[in-house]
This record gives structure tokens, C-alpha cells and sequence, in this order.
């Protein structure tokens, strides 16, 4: 019987290609994205049984009924990936807009904890107990880009949520890691394709990684048994200036 992961934020960017992955491997894959047409078309392409079903992440209802929906379908869930992230604009914090911060809050960290809370109800409860959780931090969950308070933060409270998600999950057979990724050569990284903004005031343009790097990671850390886990892994290209950034 094929293992069933949900995949949040999957109509684009890393998502889509962690779910093509998990798909071409042996999985069926739940593709979770507000963008109807995206994840809808991804699931048609990569086969497997794969299903698409809009959720925001940001809304708890919407997030509880991507869950039972997947109860009803499936059974059962084998793995979640946390993906769904968004940023704020790149500008000083005093001149950040109150709903420019919530916003980020409410995905990347309230996301999160909606989907991994559901998560935690389901893996709990379906025989045989147990799975896998793997939330997307970021190289911001360790050290920061000028002017990111509120993404930065908000992989910093991700951090947290893995620790804490993985201490509540042994009793329950359900293991939980993360995945800190540098620049991916996605939508969100040719955003910087005109230099990223340095510490000392310069723009620089900074290497990136193929995403398929990303997703392959994420199949090894899925593809482990529930009594091994990866609690943190850190994925970039080699030459990214982040070891020694500042």
C-alpha cells in the first residue's frame, strides 16, 4: 500500500518539487495550496493516486478540513511536510506595516501549528500509530538577512515548534524534524537575482542550489524508519554566504 504525504504550499517553488519527488518514488501525495489550478494541475501530472485540495494554511478551519478530508480519502497520513511560507518586503522594521507582519506570522508559524496539530490528531489515532512530520526553517531559523524580523522570527518559532513536536511525538511513534534551506533556484530566489542585500550595505549576487537537492533530502529524512530520525539537516550551496554572514 503506498504511503500518503501531505505537502503543504505545494503549487509552487520547493513544494511542487518535493511532491514530484515523493510521487516518482512510490508515494501518493495530498498536494495542500490555496492556488486551486496549480495544485490541481500538479497532481494530474505526477500520478501515484496524488490528489490536490486548497487550503490556507492560515485559517484553522481550512486546515482542519484538508485533514479530514484526507481521513475520509485515505485513512491515514504517512508524512507531513510543513512547505507553506511566505515574507515580508525587505524594508527597515520601523517602516513595516502591521498587517505585513501578521501575515507572515500567521502562515509560517500559525500554519504550522494547525497542520502539525491535525497531523498529530490523525498519526495518533490510525492503525499502526505514528509517522512523520518535516517543517521547511530556513537558514534564517540560525542566523538572520537584513531587514527580515519577521520571516526570521518566524523560522526561529518554527525551530521551537520541530523541538517541541518531537518531544510530544515519541510516545506516539511520530517523529519530527526540519530542513533549513538556503537559496534554492525557485520563483522566491529570482527575487534577488539582482544582488541580495549585505550586511555591510553592498547587493551581492549569491549562489543557489538546484531544488531537486532540497527534495532529494527531504525523501532521505522521509524514507527513514519512524525509530530514526533527522532532527535537523541544513541544505545550500557551498559558496552561499552564510557561515561567517555579518
Amino acid at each position: 500500500m503506498s504511503q500518503i504525504a501531505v505537502v503543504t504550499g505545494a503549487g509552487r517553488g520547493i513544494g511542487r518539487v518535493v511532491s514530484a519527488t515523493l510521487a516518482k518514488n512510490g508515494w501518493t501525495v495530498v498536494a495542500a495550496g490555496r492556488d486551486k489550478k496549480a495544485i490541481e494541475s500538479l497532481a494530474e501530472e505526477i500520478g501515484s493516486g496524488s490528489i490536490g485540495i486548497v487550503c490556507d494554511v492560515s485559517d484553522p478551519v481550512s486546515v482542519r478540513n484538508l485533514f479530514e478530508n484526507i481521513k475520509e480519502k485515505f485513512g491515514r497520513i504517512d508524512l507531513l511536510f510543513n512547505n507553506a511560507g511566505v515574507v515580508a518586503p525587505g524594508i527597515p522594521i520601523d517602516e513595516l506595516s502591521i498587517e505585513d507582519w501578521r501575515k507572515v506570522i500567521d502562515v509560517n508559524i500559525s500554519g504550522a501549528f494547525f497542520c502539525t496539530q491535525q497531523a498529530f490528531a490523525l498519526m495518533k489515532s490510525q492503525d499502526p500509530q505514528g509517522g512523520r512530520i518535516i517543517n521547511n526553517g530556513s537558514i534564517s531559523a540560525h542566523v538572520p538577512r537584513t531587514n527580515s524580523a519577521p520571516y526570521t522570527a518566524s523560522k526561529h518559532a518554527v525551530t521551537g515548534l520541530t523541538k517541541s513536536s518531537s518531544l510530544d511525538g515519541r510516545a506516539f511513534n511520530i517523529a519530527c524534524g526540519q530542513i533549513d534551506i538556503g537559496n534554492a533556484d525557485t520563483d522566491l530566489a529570482h527575487s534577488l537575482s539582482a544582488g541580495a542585500l549585505q550586511p555591510n550595505g553592498s547587493k551581492m549576487v549569491e549562489p543557489t542550489i538546484n531544488p531537486q537537492h532540497v527534495a532529494d533530502a527531504v525523501l532521505y529524512m522521509a524514507s527513514l524508519p519512524l525509530d530514526a530520525n533527522v532532527q535537523f539537516m541544513t541544505v545550500m550551496a557551498t559558496t552561499m554566504p552564510y557561515i561567517g554572514r555579518g
